[in-house]
Parts: C-alpha cells; structure tokens; sequence
C-alpha cells in the first residue's frame, strides 16, 4: 500500500547547520507552492498521452516482415482493441516501413495511411501511428529498432495513485558549480534492459555540498538544461533502485546553477516494463541519503501480466 508522507509545513522547517550553500533569501512559502505546483503538473504528464502509464508494449524488431494485429498468430501482438490483422512491418537496416492490411484504417497525423515509412524517434520527424485508442511509434537505440505501443484508454492511467514523496526540504535545493571537462565527453551508461547502452555527451560535473560533505555529479547535455541521473543511500529503499533523474539549468563554466532535489523525479521503468531507462551511473552513486523528490512503491509497477 501506498505511505503518503507528511507534508511539515515549510515555513517551519529550519535549515541545516552544515548547509552554506542555502539561498538565504529563499521565500519559504513560495517554494512550497512551486514544488506543489510542480508535483500537480508532474502526475498530470504521467497520466497524459505522452506519459509513460500508458504503455502496453516494447517489441524489439528483428530484420525482415513481422506481422502486427490483436490475433495471438502474429509476431506482435497487440491488444484486444486493434483489429486482428493490422499490417505487416517492414524492417532493415535503415528503418521500418508500415502496410496495413486491406479494410484496416490506421492515421498518421490525422490522415489514413496505407504505407508509410514510420521515422523513429531519433529523427527529426518521428511518426505516431494510431487506430482507436491504440498507438505505435518506432524507437532506436544503440541501432536497434522497436516497437513502443501505446493505449490510451490503459487501466493504470485510472487506477494510478498520487505519487509518494519525501516531505519538501529546502536544505535540499543546493547551489552547483559546473566543471567543464577540456573536451565533452561521449559516456556509456547502462540501461535497465541488459545489453543496451546509452551513449549521452557530458560537458563536464557539477560540484556542491550536502551537510558540509563535497559531493558532484556528472551532468548530461540537454539544451539549455543539465540532465541527471543519480543514486544515493535512499536507492532500493524508499527510491527507485536505478536511480532517479533531475534538470538544471545550464550556467556558464564555473558559475552557479541550482540542483533542487524535491524535484528528483523516478524514471519511466519504474512504472512498467516497456522503458529503456538509463541507470545511474557508479559516478552518479552519492554516498549521503536525498531524502527528497519522489518515493518509489513497487505496488505501482504494472508488470506484463497485469497489463495483458
């Protein structure tokens, strides 16, 4: 069952000795209407059309045709809801091409298609196919293709419950420094699926302090934003196992950015099974508890079986 945390009322909450990277001009009510804010808008994603508690698939895509429809004879099989013979998949090297099958209408933007080339979601326009409530695109990662399913009408958008957090702490919002490496670099992370890898560009780490103790964190390029995904001694026990992730903003090399753990925020694997989630990397593995951002209950994990 779901432990819902205790929320202290903020204004009340004292900040910590060891922490001299506080904002001390910090407006303590409004943080709390932000984070609330945040967390509000934040389970209204998840349950969206492009959450991830929707997700009812992930076929890894093996060269050649493949046929796709809700009858248990195909090579991928779709719920109940889609026809029995959608279409066959065409794949190579290159990319996936979709016929659909006489008497089927499936949509591309709005309008039927018949064949079609679905561009996977590295490019620069992905394809979203739908029939009904049901959805696919094509995803690739480390040159390997699949088939993310979607349906829109998923038990668990319904059933899904507020998310748990820690009560919001603002001795936990801590100011950064980014130290850019002399040449960015292409990293290797593990994912939750064994075998695939993750290759992000890092400029460099971002280094602050926790109660006194010096602490930094690799950060992964995203725009104008800093990406992370970290562990601490919370991971596997209130949190997710893999880790959880978090954005900044980008400063300028030595300037300052802020790294507010009450947003730490699970990955989508810690939701179903069809995600391709990055893990946190042994550099990314702090050694103090965050006791801060989301909680992680496995109850809330839809498995295959209790999806199909």
């Amino acid at each position: 069952m779901f432990r819902f945390a205790t929320l202290v009322p903020i204004a009340a909450i004292a900040f910590g000795a060891g922490c001299d990277n506080r904002d001390d001009m910090l407006d303590l009510a409004q943080f709390e209407a932000d984070n609330l804010e945040w967390r509000a808008a934040r389970l209204e994603r998840l349950r969206g059309p492009e959450g991830y508690l929707n997700l009812a698939g992930l076929f890894w895509l093996d060269e050649g045709t493949l046929r796709i429809g809700s009858a248990t004879g195909n090579d991928i099989v779709f719920p109940a809801a889609a026809p029995p013979q959608v279409g066959e998949l065409k794949v190579s090297s290159t990319g996936v091409t979709l016929q659909v099958s006489e008497g089927v209408t499936v949509f591309s933007n709005g309008q039927p298609v018949q064949t079609i080339f679905v561009a996977d979601d590295t490019s620069e326009a992905p394809v979203t196919i739908s029939h009904g409530a049901i959805a696919w695109t094509i995803i690739r990662r480390d040159d390997r293709f699949a088939l993310r399913l979607r349906d829109f009408e998923h038990p668990a958008i319904a059933a899904f419950p507020p998310i748990e957090y820690f009560p919001i702490n603002p001795d936990l919002r801590v100011r950064g420094k980014l130290r850019l490496f002399a040449e960015p670099k292409v990293l290797n992370v593990d994912t939750v699926i064994e075998g695939l890898g993750w290759n992000p560009e890092s400029p460099g780490v971002v280094e602050f302090e926790i109660d006194g103790q010096s602490l930094q964190l690799e950060a992964y390029d995203s725009g104008d934003k800093l990406f992370f995904v970290f562990g601490d001694r919370t991971s596997g026990r209130e949190t997710y196992p893999a880790g959880r992730f978090l954005y900044s903003d980008r400063p300028a090399e030595g300037d300052e950015t802020i790294l507010d753990f009450n947003r730490a925020y699970n990955p989508p694997c810690a939701f179903n099974d069809f995600a391709t989630c990055p893990v946190a990397s042994p550099q990314n593995r702090l050694s103090v508890r965050i006791e801060a951002g989301e909680r992680f209950d496995p109850q809330v994990h839809a498995t295959p079986d209790s999806i199909h």
